[in-house]
């Protein structure tokens, strides 16, 4: 049997938030259709990542890749997903867990924000005379933080005039401090393109800022575009063919 995927997302009290994270992932099993493909969320919907777990366990299976829904290494990745990836396995008996590494950075992504910007109106032909700003949901990790800078210039390089990396909490330039500035440097378009992956408050607040700032496009979120859902499986499958896996836990013997 091959090993089952479990996408891990956020989470959000917004009921948009957990839709779209299913719309994904059903384009996953669409791509793939032999593929066992189970979503799970770290707060505030369900199934957790312990429920999920469990229920693939006691389906039969036994190999899980654990994929997290984030674009970034931030505390998520790095605290949150292990954590509860370690209490379930510590209770499964013999459940093998693959970690597949975060989204970004990926040309996928760019290319899908380029399906948002064109759905929003954009051209080719607009790319020389609109500067972007690359609002993500924000951070205070470093590592995070540099990954969406370096997200940015590569972006930059494909021929749009100016892209420029804003948050939407933990750290700066606001978004509507980003579109200020652009416009203040001279430029006459400026498009917002959400770097995140599903609706909730933190995309809700960029597209806010876009509008107070009076950019002129605002593109929709990452969503469910297609270019995501053969990202995952990319991850998934460099996760299934890597020997480093959390290791299974058996129950303490007692004396």
């Amino acid at each position: 049997m091959s090993p089952a995927l479990l996408v891990i997302a956020h989470g959000s009290r917004d009921p948009r938030h957990s839709a779209t994270v299913h719309a994904l992932t059903g384009g996953v099993r669409a791509l793939r259709p032999g593929l066992r493909v189970e979503t799970a969320f770290l707060d505030f919907n369900t199934p957790s990542v312990g429920q999920a777990l469990s229920s693939l366990y006691l389906s039969g299976v036994r190999e899980v890749v654990a994929l997290p829904l984030l674009l970034t290494r931030a505390f998520h990745a790095k605290s949150d997903v292990p954590a509860a990836l370690a209490e379930s396995t510590s209770r499964l008996p013999g459940l093998s867990v693959r970690v597949a590494d975060v989204l970004g950075p990926s040309p996928l992504l760019l290319t899908a924000l380029e399906r948002r910007l064109t759905e929003a109106g954009l051209t080719p032909a607009d790319r020389a005379t609109t500067a972007v700003v690359l609002a993500s949901a924000g951070s205070s990790d470093p590592e995070a933080i540099a990954a969406i800078a370096e997200t940015a210039r590569e972006w930059r390089r494909t021929g749009w005039c100016a892209v420029r990396p804003a948050f939407a909490s933990a750290a700066l330039p606001r978004t509507e401090d980003a579109v200020r500035a652009l416009r203040a440097e001279g430029f006459e378009r400026v498009a917002v393109a959400p770097y995140v992956i599903a609706p909730g408050r933190l995309p809700d607040r960029i597209a806010a800022g876009a509008g107070a700032a009076g950019a002129d496009v605002v593109a929709d979120v990452l969503g469910a575009a297609p270019e995501l859902a053969r990202l995952l499986l990319r991850r998934f499958d460099a996760a299934a063919s890597a020997p480093a896996r959390l290791p299974a836990r058996l129950p303490a013997l007692t004396a």
